[in-house]
């Protein structure tokens, strides 16, 4: 089970959000909405639910709607583990 609060507290080190990271909820929106979340980022935040939760994210699965809010990126993780994959 991938809890919320996981899925936050991986965001708000890998964005360096650091008070900032207790504000986010399921509605907060991610792309747009930070400026610490660019390309890079991005690349790093997937890197890191890949090691922390054991799945493995291909290319064609990463969009702008997974990251659209908080919320959409916890249900991603979730269905990824739930799935095995």
């Amino acid at each position: 089970m991938v809890e919320f609060d996981d899925i936050r507290q991986l965001i708000g080190e890998i964005l360096q959000l650091d008070d900032r990271t207790g504000t986010l909820n399921p509605d907060t929106p991610l792309l747009g909405s930070f400026p610490e979340l660019d390309s890079v980022t991005v690349l790093a935040l997937i890197h890191a639910l890949e090691e922390q939760f054991g799945v493995q994210i291909a290319d064609d699965e990463i969009s702008a709607e997974i990251f659209e809010t908080v919320g959409k990126l916890h249900e991603f993780v979730q269905d990824k583990v739930a799935a095995g994959a």
